[in-house]
């Protein structure tokens, strides 16, 4: 079984950073994307960053463009998302899920299911 267990959150005064970790076990897909998600209190889930196991490309929300970095270590099934310059907008619990099997691009990644979630992650950037 699949699990992914996100970690690296936290409380932060605006304009600092954190780094975000996903492990993942009973993971051994070829083919796949992660995708790191959050969610604020009473707004809709949003996409925040993707990567593909085949893509050199990463894909960003605008909002996220030049502040966050997703990066990967497939030695260890891990995957990070560094967020510098956070501000207050970016509270939100922060989630990390996969998507199995998936050879295209990363620019489709905002579209597919993803079929594996972790619990999340609270990150709070006061103003």
């Amino acid at each position: 079984e699949v699990q992914l267990v996100e970690s690296g959150g936290g409380l932060v005064q605006a304009g600092g950073s954190l780094r975000l970790s996903c492990a993942a076990s009973g993971f051994s897909f070829d083919n796949y994307v992660i995708g790191w998600f959050r969610q604020a209190p009473g707004k809709e889930r949003e996409g925040v960053s993707y990567i593909t196991s085949s893509d050199t490309l990463a894909y960003y929300v605008d909002s996220v463009k030049g502040r966050f970095t997703i990066s990967s270590d497939s030695a260890k099934n891990t995957w990070y998302l560094q967020m510098n310059s956070l501000k207050p907008d970016d509270t939100a619990v922060y989630y990390c899920a996969v998507h199995r099997g998936y050879r295209g691009v990363v620019a489709a990644a905002p579209y597919l299911v993803y079929d594996y979630w972790g619990q999340g992650t609270q990150v709070t950037v006061s103003s």
